[in-house]
């Protein structure tokens, strides 16, 4: 190569660099005055971070607003004394809640009669430590006819009954084991385990007539004898007996059927206790889905109830939510009731 050559090349390659070196400076001074309106917001990254955007502060996480039971009251509004207390409890599979320590629990609570729902279990199959249980020396099973391990309900009593049916008269509904009705002398018990209208809302036509049929079944009690009305009845009737309304609109159990259907069942002479006495009450649920810790974050619905006949409303002295209570994915409700 010439010295011409290595001239001209020497000249380009002196060039090359001193452009670049002009834009290394421009980029070092951008830089640096990104790392001063850093420092000036509060930043102290030492420009070893890109600056954070502005306007787009991280969310905290909303800590969770729990429900707190409140104390028992044991008067009703026209001055009685309680003296009737009844406690009912789905509890997903008996035998596992049982293993849970659900009957301690029980014994705590002492209600003059148990009701369950959700047994999952034949009665051949029952664990002795609730068969043998002296405290209800008279217990009352119903299980599904076609599938062991499905359904399910009981009632435990202190005191004998004067009579117990099972089923609400209707062969399509009774051969899942959803009902039991107890005959007090002053009032009829029925416990029941509402069908799901199901994922898919595969089974809420059939979830429609039940409604039908049973709002009968109880009407027809009531001629008789006012009654009392427990269990999951499978429904968060307004938007405040869910944690998420909007999302759920056609989900199973707040479907508008669903809700029409315990809206006529109230129409026809019947009430809830718990928005009797607390009816602007807020995150006060009974169900909780195993997933996403839902239960942690109190994202619940409520679908246990207590449900009276007009005749009983006047002795109402309390409707508890025990959500503290631990060993399924519902937790129990307990009544006071002066009869």
């Amino acid at each position: 190569m010439s010295r011409r050559c290595l001239l001209f090349a020497g000249r380009v390659y002196l060039c090359v660099r001193v452009v670049f070196g002009v834009r290394g400076i421009r980029n070092m001074s951008k830089r640096a005055k990104k790392n001063e309106q850093a420092s000036a917001d509060g930043g102290d990254n030492n420009g070893t971070e890109p600056a954070a955007k502005k306007g787009k502060k991280t969310k905290e996480p909303e800590a969770p607003v729990l429900y707190e039971d409140p104390p028992d009251k044991l008067t009703s509004k026209d001055g009685r004394a309680a003296n009737t207390k009844i406690t009912s409890w789905n509890v997903d599979g008996l035998r596992a809640w049982v293993k849970k320590k659900g009957l301690d629990w029980v014994r705590q609570e002492a209600p003059d009669v148990l009701c369950l729902q959700e047994t999952k279990c034949a009665e051949k199959a029952l664990p002795a430590e609730i068969t043998s249980m002296p405290e209800y020396p008279h217990k009352y099973w119903a299980g599904s006819e076609d599938k062991e391990g499905y359904s399910g309900v009981a009632m435990l009593c202190k005191t004998e009954p004067i009579k117990v049916t099972y089923g609400i008269g209707k062969e399509e509904h009774d051969k899942e084991g959803r009902v039991i009705t107890a005959e007090f002398p002053s009032f009829f018990l029925v416990t029941a385990y509402v069908p799901n209208a199901g994922r898919g809302l595969v089974r809420l036509d059939y979830r429609k007539t039940w409604d039908v049929d049973f709002r009968a079944y109880l009407s027809d009690l009531d001629k008789r004898k006012p009654l009392v009305l427990c269990g999951d009845l499978n429904v968060a009737h307004q938007e405040i007996d869910l944690k998420n309304p909007k999302g759920n609109r056609k989900n199973a159990g707040f479907t508008p059927e669903e809700r029409d259907g315990f809206s006529q069942l109230l129409s026809a002479g019947f009430t809830d206790s718990f928005r009797e006495l607390y009816p602007e009450q807020t995150n006060a649920y009974t169900f909780w889905t195993y997933m996403m810790n839902s239960r942690s974050k109190n994202v619940g619905w409520r679908l246990d109830y207590f449900v009276l006949s007009a005749a009983l409303v006047p002795g109402l002295c309390d409707s508890k939510i025990r959500n503290t209570a631990m060993g399924s994915d519902h937790c129990p409700i307990t009544l006071h009731l002066a009869v």
